[in-house]
Order: structure tokens, then sequence, then C-alpha cells
């Protein structure tokens, strides 16, 4: 006969109560099952583990059983709560990376409203552009990612999790900050654009043809923006981007173009089952930014 855990747990149990009436009832057992439950031990053992039937004065062998047992028992009950509080999503980790402007709007809400649900889970959150995100995913460096997809999505489950216009950003002193309504690819023909990643994935010819015509070119959103106020050209970025950069001053005008808006998706491995920890949190995200009105495209 093997030992077993309860076999373990009830031997302690009767230890500490010193009697067989009591430790049954903190067992949610019958006496009698609690001392066969014994009598198996000590047979298994060859040795009495109490000095005599009452059950009050243990035995050497059964002082040293109980020291090992409520070790083992301590670890065993650890070890299920761990497991039981990751399968509930109240234990883990969950590494999470997504570009700036979702940084400065989604997530702040997701763990203001439900951080509650994360008090056992370690989480990490990296900003970051979107091909740094996708290069992330795909060695496996992440488990939720939120980026634009471009054409990079093999491998990925993506999901669409809103949709963002571009504008036209310049300085409070530009003649386009003096006008009212969105601005036409036209009024941009003989403007100095200072190009960026974000803008350079706009499909319209008259924006391909703009930023072909462009001398300078920037990836850091502080860098484009500081030139922007130094009135050294426009850009174009999309909405989100600007609302979240702290850069009073700058005027947004829309493009009247209404098909140049950027997808922001959701992604993980398709590859790779998510924990619960992960699932929750991409679910939270997934309403947060419904309830923000930001969910999927339009």
């Amino acid at each position: 006969m093997a030992l077993k855990i309860e076999m373990l747990r009830g031997f302690a149990a009767v230890a500490r109560s010193g009697n067989l009436s009591d430790a049954a009832e903190r067992l949610g057992r019958t006496p009698s099952a609690v001392s066969m439950m014994l009598k198996q031990l000590e047979t298994h053992l060859g040795e009495p583990l109490f000095e005599t039937d009452r059950k009050n004065k243990l035995t050497a062998l059964g002082t040293f059983v109980l020291d090992q047992a409520e070790r083992e028992l301590q670890q065993f009950d650890n070890t299920v709560k761990a497991i039981e509080g990751f399968a509930k999503a109240t234990h883990g980790h969950v590494r999470i990376a997504t570009v700036p402007s979702v940084a400065g709007t989604i997530i702040p809400q997701v763990f203001s409203r439900h951080i509650n649900d994360f008090d056992n889970v370690d989480i990490v959150l990296r900003d970051m552009d979107s091909s740094s995100i996708l290069h992330e995913l795909s060695r496996d460096r992440i488990d939720i990612g939120i980026a634009t997809l471009g054409d990079n999505g093999v491998g990925l489950h993506s999901e669409p999790l809103l949709s963002d216009r571009f504008g036209v950003i310049c300085a409070p002193t530009h003649p386009l900050a003096q006008t009212q309504g969105p601005v036409s690819w036209d009024a941009l023909a003989e403007e100095r654009l200072i190009a960026n990643s974000l803008s350079a994935q706009i499909g319209a010819d008259a924006s391909r043809e703009l930023h072909d015509r462009a001398l300078l070119s920037a990836h850091n959103l502080t860098s484009i923006l500081a030139m922007v106020h130094a009135e050294i050209g426009v850009t174009i970025l999309p909405e989100m981007a600007v609302r979240t950069s702290y850069s009073p001053g700058l005027a947004f005008r829309p493009l009247a173009d209404t098909t140049a808006k950027r997808t922001i998706h959701l992604l993980r491995r398709a590859d790779s089952t998510m924990s619960p920890a992960a699932r929750l949190l991409e679910q939270h995200i997934r309403e947060c930014a419904r309830e923000m009105g930001l969910g999927g495209p339009s």
C-alpha cells in the first residue's frame, strides 16, 4: 500500500487534536473513518504512532512522522493553491507590449477598473513601436501585443481593437492651424513634410507621392513633435498618438481622406495557448476599448 496525502492529513489532525472526535470534525469525516486511516498508516509503517489508544501522546516515530507530514502538507496545499490560482487567473504572470498611444489611454483604464483581479499576477508592461512588438511576439517574449499589423501577421492571431484617423499636426502659427475643417492632400503639396513610420503606412497615392518628396523623416514621437513646434515642417500622425503626447499648443487637423486610418490589433501567437490571467487581461482590454468608444475599426 502506498502512502496517501490524506493519510498524513488525518494523522496530523489527530496528533494536533489529541483525540479522534475533534480530528474527525475538523476533517469532515467520521471518527471510525479516521481511525481506519490511522490503522492503515501504522500497518504500512509497522510501528505505532501513539503511545496509547487515547491518541494524546506520540511515539518517537509519531513525532518524526508529524514533523515530516506537516512539512509535506504545507507544500502540497501551497502547490494546490498555486495551480488553482493560475487556472482561475488569480496567479501567474503576463507580459504585454503596446504602442504608446494605447499605453496612455486604454491600459490605464484597464488597471484602474480591474487591478483587483490581478492582485497575485506579475504583469510586465512595455510600450514600443509596432515593428518591435511584432518582433517580440515572434520570439515569444510577450504574451499580448497591441500594434498595427501591416503585412507581418504570419503566425499571429489578430483581432482589430480600434481604428484611429490620421491628421496633420502643425505649429499654432502655421496657416493650416488657422483654417477650419479637414485638410486635403492638395493643401499639403507645397508643405515640408516630416515623414514618420506611421504616416508612411497610408496607402493613398497622394500620400505616397508626398512621402517620396519628403527630405526629413523621424521615428521618435518626441523628436517629431519637437520639430513641428520649431516650425521646421508639418507631420501626419494618428489622432490618439497626438492626444497622448503631452504636446499642448500643436494643432491637429483631420485629413479629408477618410480612408487614412490606422487599425490597431490585439495580437498573440497563434501556436500558443494563453494563460488564464493573460486571457482575462485581454478580455478587459477589449471591453475598455469598446466602452471608451474606440473598439473595432470604423
